[in-house]
């Protein structure tokens, strides 16, 4: 007679649950030479999103953040003026076409993470809105796998900074942004050079 095991043997366990390939970020770097191209880099940008997407733009004071903001609420075909929200924190502009509102919020004075901005319930407007933060580093992530990382630096050239020029680093992280195309509109704004 064969004896029986009381317990069935246990598969042994796996080490790391198996995903698929790991998808490349999008990226994009944009050369802009004036404030006038910022602000048409953000009308095309704006073309890219849509309701829940989360944009996190960093760069010194003075770099071209809101400029760009502004350029995705004429985009987007938002209501009301987009200025720097740096004393309100938070603007929300409601669309005047039945596309998404834009939340603007400026970070710059809230010290914390994602707990310091609760109060602003930035994940109950994320569905259903184009969210933009400035100076989001680091405070925001949280609310989204997927998002754009916009990165705006003064160009230098010949040990001299170039008042206007400033190079736009635009990468998205992701599902939402993956492959090698997602970005590709706002190549034709003002190629790097």
């Amino acid at each position: 007679m064969e004896e029986v095991p009381l317990e069935a043997p246990r598969a042994p366990r796996s080490q790391a649950p198996q995903q698929g390939p790991e998808v490349p970020d999008a990226e994009a770097r944009i050369t802009v030479d004036s404030p006038e191209a910022m602000q048409e880099l953000g009308r095309t940008l704006a073309g890219l999103l849509r309701p829940g997407d989360l944009v996190l733009l960093t760069g010194e004071l003075g770099a071209g953040k809101t400029t760009l903001t502004r350029g995705l609420g004429e985009g987007l075909g938002v209501r009301g003026a987009v200025t720097s929200p740096t004393f309100v924190i938070a603007r929300v502009h409601p669309s005047l076409s039945g596309g998404p509102a834009l939340v603007h919020v400026d970070a710059y004075r809230l010290g914390g993470g994602l707990d310091e901005m609760e109060d602003l319930d930035l994940d109950v407007s994320l569905p259903e809105s184009v969210v933009v933060v400035e100076w989001g580093d680091g405070k925001v992530e949280e609310l989204s796998d997927d998002r754009l990382h916009v990165v705006i630096a003064r160009a230098v050239g010949h040990e001299e900074v170039l008042d206007d020029v400033r190079e736009v680093s635009v990468r998205g992280i992701g599902a939402r942004w993956s492959g090698p195309d997602a970005l590709a509109a706002l190549s034709a704004v003002a190629p790097a050079r």
